[in-house]
């Protein structure tokens, strides 16, 4: 697999901070569920935006 510049990969923007991140290999299957930056903002998100999941 060919290695890519991190600005070249697709980011998003975390609904709990607001900040920008970019996709992880980890995220590979799921990253259209991917809403969070990390685990912190993922428990920190209001219990109502996770009913919407």
């Amino acid at each position: 697999m060919k290695m890519r510049k991190k600005s070249e990969l697709p980011s998003k923007t975390c609904l709990c901070c607001g900040l920008p991140f970019a996709w992880r290999k980890k995220w590979e299957r799921d990253w259209d569920q991917v809403k969070y930056c990390s685990e912190r903002c993922r428990r920190s998100a209001p219990k109502a935006q996770e009913a919407t999941r």
